[in-house]
Parts: C-alpha cells; structure tokens; sequence
C-alpha cells in the first residue's frame, strides 16, 4: 500500500484554526483566469492513502465552473490581517468583481498545479480532485438545518489531493 506523504500536517492545526475564526481562500482557475472565495467549510486528512483537501461548492458559485473546468484548486491561509478580505471575497461574485485587483491579491504561480496561490498568503495547499460527489438533499441527516439550503443550492464536495504544500516553516 502507498504510503501518504504527511508533510501537509505540518500546518493543519493553524490552517483550521484561521477557517473557523475567519474563513480560508478558495482560489480556482487558471494564471489567466482565476477566482478566489472564501470558505468556511472544509476538511483536510488521508483518503485512498493520499493526502487529501475536502471542500465545498455551490453549483451556482462562479468557482464551481472553474473547478470544473480544471479539476484543480487551490487552498490559501489568510494573515489575521486580511480579515476584511476574506469578508469581501465571500460576499461578492467573482463574475461582478475583480477581487484581486480590488483587494490588491497576488496571483502568483503554484508548484503543481496551474492554478495560482495568493501571495500574500502564508500557507498553501495545491489539490487535484481525484474525487466529486453532490451532496444529496434525502441523505442529509434531519440535524442538518434546512437554513443551510433555502434555495435548494445543494453543494458539491470535491476531494484535492494535496499534490504540493507551501508555507513558512515547511
């Protein structure tokens, strides 16, 4: 059996930490056409002996077709003080704004993947889905609040494989 590299560990307990105060970056895309939003929701862990980034999309997301489209992504740690850019990326559309321009992000070229990271981030996550599956409305188990989907906007999870992660101290 494969042995899992776990080198992505080396940063989970900060990176879960900044998602659940403020939210983490989801970028997608390519160097010439990228988005970012942010997220909220995620998991990170060993699946099929890969280290694998779980994470969540609404079909209606304007990230969803550029994950789609490339079947890669990238997850990004924000600074304590990007906390308004982490708000404003997740509350405007990437279709109606050029988030990285308005909030000075850089684009920069990940290692693995031809999606970028962002700059200004300290730690990186490079993912290739290996895996997609929508959530299905009838399997949810009756503690999930219906509040989650008011307008039936089930999302879809994609599982990365960590391909490749970057940050201080690695």
């Amino acid at each position: 059996m494969r042995e899992p590299d776990v080198s992505f560990a080396a940063h989970l307990p900060e990176t879960v930490r900044v998602m659940v105060d403020m939210g983490l970056f989801l970028v997608s895309g390519t160097m010439e056409e990228h988005n970012v939003m942010t997220i909220g929701w995620g998991t990170a862990g060993i699946v099929w002996a890969r280290p694998v980034f779980i994470v969540l999309v609404r079909p209606s997301r304007y990230t969803y077709g550029l994950v789609e489209q490339t079947g890669e992504f990238t997850v990004n740690v924000p600074t304590p003080n990007m906390r308004e850019t982490v708000l404003f990326c997740g509350t405007v559309s990437g279709r109606d704004h050029d988030k990285w321009k308005e909030r000075d992000l850089s684009a920069v070229p990940a290692s693995q993947v031809n999606t970028p990271v962002i700059g200004e981030c300290p730690v990186h996550y490079e993912c290739r889905v290996i895996h997609s599956n929508d959530v299905i409305p009838a399997a949810l188990a009756g503690a999930i609040p219906p509040e989650f989907y008011p307008e039936h906007d089930y999302h879809r999870v994609y599982f990365g494989e960590i391909v490749a992660t970057s940050g201080d101290g690695s």
